[in-house]
């Protein structure tokens, strides 16, 4: 989503502006702009496209003089992409300047309210009634910012992160959020706003993570807060660990290649801490033993490849615990008004912790009295301050829109939850619990070993650089697998991809087989590998060329499968782990060979704060 940098201090703006966003460009935008206050006048320029076109355009900031300004990347959700539409948007004197990120649902009558006033709009955005009605207020309550933002906030309906400069105001950013990230922090040469600590890493490692409708108002030598009723108030600072080398690609073509090979340290990371004793302990579950035991129900609501963690979840816990789990789509689940079981506990997974539905469905649980655990991979994120507790996957930052490492830790979240319930709950014995720590603890050198033995995968991507169609299927939960290894194919490569339970190719899905196409049918669960070879022959029979991903020794698939890729044997609830690696190296070599920008790909955002 959007990408927003503020910063007024000691030196001069624009170039620390552009660095900032050049941190963010993996949220995936389309256009980019500053707006620089040089003495009491704003400086505003845009652009369509990447940010090195900016970058041009103000010869790396220096034609846009001045010590406080605000920049913004973005990713167009009203109007196309254009110079007009881009931010930051203005009043009609250029005196006020505002960036946002996410999407105001009432604008259509508040500019229709500002036209009838006598504004003019000039692009297609929900943003510009932002920048009017700042105007207004800021007019009608003496030309004080604080009251402009305030009665403009309360006539904003929807999410929203927002900057702000007021021209005369030459040494001031205010900064203002609702449902959308945005952080505010400090250092010795000023006060810094953005909508991912990336962009402050640099400078400072202390932070301020906003509450909703929480206004900051940056100078150069301090960070001041306020509520909405325009009194003073505090914000608990808080400590990035993390480096910001973590940020940085490391000597990898790509960031996404680079976070594939981080797998097997964000496994361990977030496996190791929670396995004490022989035992698994999760100290943020804050669930006790008597609680675990009462749940009637589970429910793991998700969007994108945490859904497919979710659905992964979903198998397994019910596998294991004998817990019923409903998973949803995030973005469906509270329009189908869900029956909420008492005795129940909501999951949601975020690797952002600022998915909008996500957490939408957060604040419906909890408004009708459900627990909330949410597994997310960011600190102070919004879904871990409102989750009744919050279960973090330690994966760092994740740079590729597509994501990898952050997934995998989502998976291993999934198995911890689902051995820690059913050990509690008398499902599970002594020596097959046991059994299974030692398989969790070899997951990431077992990762590390598939990570290595990429050649033969690059070798057979090459083959299908031209495909119009790739197909995968599973049953269980290599139909969870499936579901995953097909989404990364289609984001990274603009490659049609489908997933199909594989038992349902004879239901409709069977008709789009044709000579050649490729099939990549995933078999890791023994029980089922006599269904998977009985969908594969028929696929085959059609002409599809299969692919297989398998356990090493499942030497029955050979004579069905075209070419093979093993993965080494583990617990049956595991298997996605490991199968997931060879479909990211398919997806990523398919995609470096179409000459993809395989770190942000088109059309997407890499965290989703509107709906």
């Amino acid at each position: 989503m959007c990408g927003i940098v503020g910063f007024t201090g000691k030196v001069q703006a624009s170039p620390i502006i552009l660095e900032g966003l050049s941190k963010l460009e993996y949220r995936g935008y389309d256009s980019t702009g500053m707006a620089v206050n040089d003495g009491g006048k704003l400086n505003i320029t845009k652009a369509v496209g990447r940010l090195n076109v900016l970058e041009n355009i103000t010869k790396g900031g220096a034609t846009m003089p001045g010590f406080a300004g605000i920049g913004h990347t973005r990713w167009a959700t009203h109007g196309v992409p254009s110079d007009v539409n881009a931010h930051p948007h203005f009043n009609k004197d250029k005196t006020i300047a505002v960036v946002q990120n996410g999407i105001i649902e009432n604008y259509i009558p508040l500019r229709q309210r500002m036209e009838k006033k006598g504004y003019v709009f000039i692009s297609d955005t929900d943003t510009e009634v932002i920048a009017h009605n700042l105007d207004w207020y800021y007019g009608k309550y003496g030309r004080d910012p604080l009251k402009a933002i305030v009665h403009t906030m309360l006539r904003l309906e929807g999410s929203y992160a927002i900057a702000v400069v007021f021209a005369d105001h030459p040494d001031e950013v205010w900064a203002v959020r609702k449902d959308c990230p945005l952080i505010v922090g400090k250092s010795g040469i000023g006060s810094f706003a953005a909508s991912d600590a990336t962009a402050l890493l640099k400078y400072t490692r202390d932070v301020y993570y906003i509450d909703n409708q929480i206004i900051s108002k940056l100078t150069p030598d301090k960070i001041e807060f306020f509520t909405i009723d325009e009194e003073p108030t505090t914000v608990e600072q808080s400590h990035i660990d993390w480096d910001a080398s973590a940020a940085e690609k490391g000597g990898y073509d790509h960031f996404m290649l680079k976070e594939m090979y981080e797998q097997p340290k964000t496994v361990r990371d977030t496996i190791s801490p929670r396995i004490k004793d022989g035992n698994i302990v999760i100290d943020e579950l804050g669930l006790s033993d008597e609680d675990i035991r009462k749940i009637e129900k589970i429910y793991i609501v998700a969007c994108g490849s945490a859904y497919h963690a979710g659905v992964t979840g979903k198998y397994v816990i019910e596998g294991l615990a004998r817990i019923p789990v409903e998973t949803d789509l995030a973005s469906e689940f509270r329009y189908r008004n869900p029956i909420f079981v008492k005795h129940s506990v909501l999951i949601v997974v975020s690797q952002s912790g600022e998915t909008a539905d996500t957490l939408a469905a957060l604040r419906l649980a909890k408004e009708n009295g459900i627990r909330v655990l949410g597994i997310v991979n960011v600190v102070g994120s919004t879904i871990a301050r409102e989750a009744d507790h919050v279960m973090y996957t330690w994966a760092g930052p994740e740079i590729a829109v597509a994501t990898t490492k952050a997934y995998s830790a989502q998976l291993c979240a999934m198995y911890l939850l689902a051995m820690k319930f059913a050990r509690v709950r008398g499902v599970l014995g002594d020596e097959a619990f046991q059994g299974m720590l030692e398989d969790l603890r070899r997951l990431p050198d077992q990762i590390e070993l598939l990570l290595n033995n990429h050649e033969p995968i690059q070798r057979f991507a090459n083959r299908y650089i031209a495909a119009k169609d790739i197909f995968f299927i599973g049953r269980g939960l290599d139909y969870a697998i499936s579901l995953e290894g097909s989404l990364k194919l289609k984001e990274i490569s603009y490659i049609h991809s489908e997933a199909y339970a594989a038992g349902e190719l004879k239901h409709g899905t069977i008709s789009l087989i044709e000579d050649g196409t490729l099939v990549a049918a995933v078999s890791t669960q023994e029980d089922l590998y006599e269904k998977i070879i009985s969908n594969m022959e028929q696929v085959k029979s059609r002409g599809a060329f299969v692919l297989a991903v398998t356990n090493v020794g499942n030497t029955a698939i050979e004579k069905a499968a075209d070419y093979i890729i093993h993965i080494p044997n583990t617990n049956r609830w595991f298997t996605n782990s490991l199968a997931i690696i060879p479909l990211q190296q398919f997806a990523y070599y398919i995609a470096v060979s179409r000459g993809c920008d395989v770190d942000k790909p088109r059309n997407l955002a890499k965290s989703v704060t509107v709906e």
